[in-house]
């Protein structure tokens, strides 16, 4: 009999604490939609201030000159003025091998003579989780010996983005700060910033690591570099309108916290193979694009924001299409 009646206590609270997270799930979908209503300004949209990541085959040798070519003819018709191409990743020990960008100098030579406006930053980074300890500072000490030698290579700045770094990381806002001589641009892509109060925690319930960082955080990281990249996907939204009011969200708040030196990019999936199917019809360009004319409407003009889109090899002619309509479109 006390065994039946502990058991029905324990299902009852069990489907008590279940009916609340639905409660507080509806609760964030709906603030999610509200953010997605109104018609942002006309005069939110690119400002010239965008950015692109590149993958690893315009350093290791697969791409070729004729290939920065075509890219280049792109790019001019858009407002990307910054691209992040994948130098790295480091070791597990924190090391960078110059043997995965045997080509880069080619390729910063090439760029430069077809696209001589738009900077270039080596983007480097390594799994945190199981991976590389930024915690060990001989892992730290390597990952700035690192950055150094790539920028003696003739890149223009460090785009770092290693996941997942927890909230509140002292040993991460370290490495930024000694970064910081090293290089004439420092830039981070950066987890998406707590949409609400108890959502981060809930996250990193769930998923073992933090997913979104506070906004303090966030603030202290914009302080320190000179972008950041928010990485406004993957948000596991059901539909079109909520993901299109993450972005707003996100917009919002990135907005806020930011040092107005520093250049804010919204992450834009130009990729097709989410972990979760579902995500494909839900997260696109275009709806990053609107959420983010609407973040932007809602707290007034500013030239450093942009989209980012992620990634060149991924990108459809599309998503190309989607990023022209919905965000360069007068």
């Amino acid at each position: 009999m006390i065994a039946r009646t502990v058991i029905r206590r324990c299902l009852r609270v069990l489907a008590l604490a279940l009916a609340v997270l639905v409660a507080l799930a509806v609760v964030v979908a709906v603030a999610f939609r509200i953010q997605f209503t109104g018609a942002p300004e006309a005069w939110a949209k690119s400002t010239g201030n965008d950015a692109l990541w590149l993958g690893h085959a315009w350093v290791d040798g697969r791409r070729t000159e004729q290939d920065v070519e075509k890219m280049a003819v792109r790019l001019r018709a858009t407002g990307v003025k910054d691209v992040f191409v994948h130098a790295g990743p480091f070791e597990w020990d924190g090391a960078l091998d110059p043997a995965k960008h045997p080509n880069a100098g080619n390729f910063l030579k090439w760029w430069r003579e077809h696209l001589p406006g738009v900077r270039v930053s080596a983007w480097l980074g390594q799994a945190v989780k199981n991976g590389l300890d930024l915690d060990d500072p001989a892992a730290r000490d390597r990952v700035l010996a690192g950055a150094k030698h790539i920028m003696a290579l003739g890149f223009d700045g460090i785009h770092y983005n290693s996941e997942p770094i927890g909230d509140g990381d002292a040993d991460f806002l370290e490495l930024l700060d000694r970064t910081r001589p090293l290089t004439r641009l420092l830039s981070v892509s950066t987890p998406q910033i707590e949409p609400y109060p108890l959502m981060r925690l809930a996250a990193r319930a769930t998923l073992g690591h933090d997913k979104y960082w506070s906004h303090g955080f966030f603030r202290q990281v914009a302080q320190r570099t000179d972008q950041v990249a928010v990485m406004t996907y993957d948000s596991f939204l059901l539909m079109e309108s909520l993901y299109g009011g993450h972005v707003a969200r996100q917009a919002s708040l990135a907005l806020d916290l930011a040092p107005a030196k520093t250049t804010i990019f919204m992450g834009a999936p130009a990729y097709h193979d989410h972990a979760v199917p579902f995500l494909d019809d839900s997260e696109s360009v275009a709806k990053a694009a609107e959420g983010a004319r609407l973040g932007l409407s809602s707290h007034g003009a500013r030239d450093r924001f942009g989209l980012a889109l992620y990634v060149d090899f991924a990108a459809t002619e599309e998503d190309w299409k989607e990023y022209t309509d919905h965000w360069m479109a007068n």
